[in-house]
């Protein structure tokens, strides 16, 4: 999932779309989510929270979220986790923060650095992802 994603990422999709976007090739989430994720490109529009860490959010919410057979908990709890996960090595998730030493936010320079926590949060993510036996859409 994280070669997709980056890959997505370098081709012009958000850091948010191309997370959702590569989850959805592998099975775990419908492709209808990656409209869903465009909203969180670039921090919500303001470079508030980091897409990445968005669109993962938005993956283990369709994975584990809230519907008509079970409640919200695990979500949630796996939330936590991967936030807990991301800020070990980055002690913020604004996007803003974490790429204040880019000051043309479209630069080349600054779009590689995105694509390494593009690359970090499919890792944290599928690591969830596996330790709580997801399952794909064809397999639910």
């Amino acid at each position: 999932m994280k070669e997709k994603a980056v890959k997505y990422f370098m081709e012009g999709y958000s850091c948010s779309e191309s997370i959702v976007k590569a989850a959805a090739d592998e099975g775990y989430i419908s492709e209808e989510a990656v409209s869903i994720a465009t909203s969180f490109s670039g921090g919500m529009g303001v470079r508030c929270l980091c897409g990445a860490v968005a669109g993962s959010q938005m993956v283990l919410g369709a994975m584990f979220g809230r519907n008509d057979s079970r409640d919200g908990k695990k979500a949630r709890a796996l939330a936590k986790e991967f936030y807990e996960k991301f800020i070990q090595k980055h002690k913020v998730t604004c996007c803003k923060v974490l790429s204040s030493g880019y000051s043309d936010f479209h630069s080349k320079d600054r779009r590689h650095h995105c694509s390494l926590l593009v690359s970090e949060c499919c890792d944290i993510l599928e690591e969830l992802l596996v330790a709580n036996n997801a399952k794909t859409i064809s397999a639910k």
